[in-house]
């Protein structure tokens, strides 16, 4: 048994491990032999060669449906972090090579781009004047595909959503409470309200996972079938706070980003006696495995150091 289990290490390359991730990503075969740049017979050559090797049935191929078995989830997993530690290898070297000129890409949630993200950014400037910085603002669902996919070095956001696994570094930041704001001359402002009443005027906030809806639904009396539309959904934290200031919409931000209208008086924090407490985790997210180029550590630095 330790033989047969050796000679399969042996014989199995890291290119076919990189083709068991793209089948397990993509479920079809052509989408997954065109996404390693291979040719479908060649890429169905190389899953056959892997089964053989390991002596073990990946796939089940039924009715047009590819799905992995037991044994082929299990070896995904170590798949999965066997490709992620050989890039991170790669690019240690390339890092290496380079010194301290390069590109400096990472993701920030709603939030952290509109309260955290400017200061950092400032300071990365002016400390790397030579790398280039690339900054992407999306949802945290979104940034943790980028994440694993390799396409940002880190990111900021909400992890309320992310699962802890092994090949995930997370480091609590900061924990920021939602409200409802609305401009100072609306009419629910200085008297208690229900949530039902504020729905009227219309909610205004960054896109929201299906549960927080359905929590909200529940608020309103509907039931989770059919979740809630909220007035406006969007992920660029100052435009909705332009509309909350211009309409009579209301919006759902933190403290920390309506900080500037709050100060000018322009808007105002509701008392709605049957909001629930809603709050962010804020967190900085990266693999594991993968070192950080001097750039990306102060970065991160940087972020640590604003809440402090």
């Amino acid at each position: 048994m330790h033989y047969q289990c050796n000679q399969c290490i042996k014989m199995t390359n890291l290119h076919q491990l990189e083709h068991l991730l793209a089948l397990d990503e993509e479920r079809h075969f052509a989408k997954a032999a065109q996404k390693v740049h291979l040719s479908q017979p060649a890429f169905s050559r190389s899953i056959q060669s892997l089964e053989k090797q390991t002596g073990l049935l990946l796939f089940e191929r039924k009715g047009g449906e590819i799905r992995p078995t037991p044994a082929g989830q299990f070896l995904i997993q170590r798949a999965r972090t066997l490709v992620l530690e050989a890039k991170a290898l790669k690019r240690d070297l390339g890092l290496y090579q380079q010194g301290e000129v390069g590109e400096l890409v990472f993701g920030v949630g709603p939030f952290p781009a509109a309260t955290l993200a400017g200061h950092a950014i400032e300071k990365i400037r002016l400390e790397f004047p030579r790398v280039s910085v690339r900054v992407e603002i999306d949802n945290p669902a979104n940034l943790l595909t980028l994440l694993l996919k390799e396409e940002i070095d880190f990111f900021v956001a909400d992890t309320g959503e992310v699962n802890a696994a092994p090949y995930l570094n997370i480091q609590p930041l900061m924990r920021k409470y939602g409200h409802l704001y609305a401009r100072s001359q609306h009419p629910l402002v200085g008297q208690c309200h229900r949530f039902e009443t504020a729905w009227q005027y219309g909610i205004a906030s960054v896109k929201l996972p299906d549960m927080l809806k359905a929590g909200l639904g529940q608020l309103l009396g509907q039931n989770n079938r059919n979740l809630p539309q909220l007035a406006l959904e969007c992920d660029d934290v100052n435009l909705l706070h332009q509309i909350a200031l211009s309409t009579n919409t209301i919006v759902a931000s933190t403290e920390l980003a309506a900080k500037p209208w709050l100060d000018k008086g322009s808007l105002m924090k509701l008392d709605i006696i049957d909001f629930p407490p809603l709050f962010s985790n804020i967190a900085i997210v990266h693999l594991s495995s993968r070192s950080q180029s001097p750039a990306a550590t102060y970065a991160i630095k940087q972020f640590q150091d604003k809440i402090v």
